[in-house]
C-alpha cells in the first residue's frame, strides 16, 4: 500500500486523506495545531462540484449542511431595496465541511501538534522532519498547508502573499439576536451595502453554533474597507502595542477598533447590516491577500489548495478549489504511473488556480474603483452595483466568461 504524507489538517488535508483512501493509499495527516479546528464559523460558497467530491471523500450530505439562496438584495441606508439581481445559490459553513470530514478520517491517520521543519527526497520517497525530531517516510507529500505554506517555503521561498491593499472585517451574529423584521431579508438573500469606500456583503449560511431554539441559518458579514500598508499595521498592533505583522489574533484586536467599526455601521449601513455587526462579540480582521505559484509538483510533493493558489474571496471558492485539486489528485494517481500522474497535475490545477486568481483580481478591481469613488450609495453608479453583484462569489458569473470548475 502507497503511502501519503499529508501536512496540514484542515479541510484541504483532509479531503486529501480520505480521497487518497479510497484508491487504496494509506494516507496520514499532519497539523501543526494541537486543537480541534473546527469552531470556524465562516461562511462558504458552493457549487454542486463540491458536494460531489464531498460524496466521494464519504461525507453524506443532509439538509443541514446548506443554505439555499434566493437572490441577491441591494439595501441602501434606510434599508430600501434599491437593485435585485435574480442568482440562486447554496452556502454552508467552514464547520460543517470540516466536522464530516475529520470524522470519516481514522483516529490513527491524524497527528495534531506536528510542526514540519524539512523535506528530503530520494529516488526511493520523501521524508518528512518534524520540529520533535521525528521522522515519517512516505511515497508521496502532499502540501495542504494554508497560504504560509512551510511545504511551499522550502522550494519556493520567493513566493510570498501579495497584500491587496485592503481589509475585511468579518463577524456573525447568533441567529437569537437576529429579530423578525430582519430574518426573512438575512437568512434566505445575499444582502449588499455601499457605504462610501467600501462593501458589506451579508450572507446566509447554516447555523454552526447549534444554539437551542436557533433557526437553523445564521448570517456571516464581510465588511471591506481599503487599507494601506501603514493602515493596516496599525490595525495589527494590539493594545500592549504589539505590533504582529500583516494579522493579528482576534481576542487581541483593540477595543477601541472594535467600538469604532460598530458606530460606523450604525451610521452608515442599513439596519439589517448595522445589527449584525452590532450583535457580533468578536470580529475578525481579515487582511486580503492573493498568490499564485509558478509550479506546483517537486518530485514527490504536491502543492494543493491554498498552499499552491489564493485567490481573493470574492470568487468564494476556497474551500471548492481544495476539494477539486484532491479530486484532481486522485484521479490522476489512479489513472497514471505516479509521474505521470504528478506531471498532469501540476498541469491542469496550476492552469485553474492562474484563472480563479486572475477572476478574483478582476472583481477586486470594481470594488478598487467602488474605494476610489468614495461616494455613498445613491452617487454609486448602477452599472458598478450591478457588476459586482452579478459576478460576487461561487455562483457569480463575469459576463463573456464561460465558468468552469476544473
Amino acid at each position: 500500500m502507497p503511502r501519503a504524507l499529508v501536512i496540514g489538517g484542515s479541510v484541504g488535508g483532509l479531503l486529501a486523506s480520505n480521497l487518497l483512501r479510497t484508491i487504496g493509499w494509506d494516507a496520514t495527516v499532519f497539523e501543526r495545531a494541537e486543537g480541534d479546528l473546527g469552531d470556524r464559523g465562516t461562511g462558504i460558497g458552493t457549487r454542486q462540484e463540491l458536494f460531489d467530491v464531498l460524496a466521494q471523500a464519504g461525507v453524506r450530505r443532509d439538509a443541514s449542511i446548506g443554505a439555499d439562496v434566493r437572490s441577491r438584495l441591494c439595501l441602501d441606508r434606510a434599508g430600501k431595496i434599491v437593485h435585485e439581481v435574480p442568482i440562486r445559490a447554496v452556502t454552508s459553513a467552514w464547520a460543517r465541511i470540516y466536522r464530516p470530514l475529520k470524522t470519516t478520517l481514522p483516529a490513527q491517520n491524524y497527528h495534531a501538534g506536528a510542526l514540519l521543519k524539512a523535506i528530503e527526497q530520494d529516488q526511493d520517497g520523501v521524508t518528512a522532519i518534524f520540529a520533535n525530531g521525528s521522522r515519517q517516510r512516505g511515497d508521496l507529500l502532499v502540501g495542504a498547508d494554508g497560504i504560509h505554506s512551510t511545504v511551499r517555503q522550502q522550494f519556493l521561498p520567493e513566493v510570498q502573499p501579495h497584500y491587496t491593499g485592503y481589509v475585511a472585517w468579518r463577524g456573525a451574529a447568533a441567529p437569537s439576536t437576529v429579530p423578525p423584521e430582519f430574518a426573512a431579508t438575512l437568512f434566505h438573500h445575499m444582502i449588499f451595502g455601499f457605504p462610501a469606500s467600501g462593501m458589506v456583503l451579508a450572507i446566509p449560511m447554516p447555523d454552526a453554533t447549534q444554539e437551542a431554539n436557533a433557526p437553523g441559518r445564521t448570517c456571516h458579514y464581510v465588511w471591506f474597507q481599503p487599507a494601506d500598508a501603514a493602515e493596516l499595521a496599525a490595525l495589527c498592533t494590539d493594545a500592549a502595542d504589539r505590533q504582529h505583522g500583516v494579522s493579528i489574533p482576534p481576542p487581541l484586536i483593540r477595543a477601541e477598533l472594535i467600538a469604532a467599526l460598530k458606530r460606523r455601521a450604525e451610521n452608515v449601513l442599513a439596519p439589517p447590516l448595522a445589527h449584525l455587526v452590532a450583535q457580533t462579540a468578536q470580529p475578525l480582521l481579515q487582511p486580503i491577500f492573493d498568490l499564485q505559484s509558478p509550479k506546483i509538483v517537486f518530485g514527490r510533493v504536491a502543492l494543493l489548495g491554498d498552499a499552491a493558489f489564493v485567490a481573493r474571496p470574492h470568487v468564494a471558492t476556497g474551500v471548492m478549489k481544495a476539494a477539486l485539486d484532491a479530486r484532481g489528485l486522485v484521479y490522476s494517481l489512479r489513472s497514471s504511473d505516479p509521474e505521470a500522474a504528478l506531471a498532469r497535475y501540476d498541469h491542469d490545477r496550476r492552469q485553474f488556480g492562474q484563472w480563479l486568481v486572475a477572476r478574483g483580481r478582476h472583481v477586486g478591481a470594481q470594488l478598487a474603483a467602488h474605494f476610489a469613488a468614495g461616494r455613498a450609495d445613491g452617487a454609486t453608479t448602477r452599472h458598478r452595483i450591478d457588476t459586482i453583484m452579478r459576478e460576487y462569489g461561487a455562483a457569480g458569473r463575469v459576463a463573456g466568461e464561460g465558468i468552469t470548475a476544473g
